[in-house]
């Protein structure tokens, strides 16, 4: 995660059922599905005015973080979350084994 978004809190908007996070003005979210046990992300959308800032690979570290903090698991169906745990593969750990990419992605070669 890059320096400037570290102390910037994440915020779990239970009313929208998402996580945000708020980089110079502008808010990058994940829309969320929640059961006691796992945390489905489904969607991530930042605004193209944080385009390149980093702001999208922040909100789904802190994301994980808050999930891992929580006790529960995730199911990535949102494939830009489903590319940083590819890409992160220290996340694969938090995964449900219930996601129904659970094998694919515990077995990905890049991984």
């Amino acid at each position: 995660m890059k320096a400037q978004f570290i102390e910037i809190p994440l915020t779990k908007n239970e009313d929208k059922q998402r996580f945000e996070l708020t980089y110079e003005g502008h808010i990058a979210f994940i829309d969320y599905k929640e059961t006691s046990s796992t945390i489905a992300l489904i969607h991530t959308e930042a605004p193209a005015a944080l385009s390149g800032t980093g702001a999208a690979a922040a909100l789904v570290e802190k994301t994980l973080k808050f999930i891992k903090e929580a006790g529960k698991t995730v199911s990535p169906y949102c494939p830009y979350v489903y590319a940083f745990i590819l890409k992160n593969p220290e996340w694969k750990s938090l995964v449900s084994p219930r996601f129904p990419k659970y094998d694919e992605l515990m077995n990905d070669a890049k991984a």
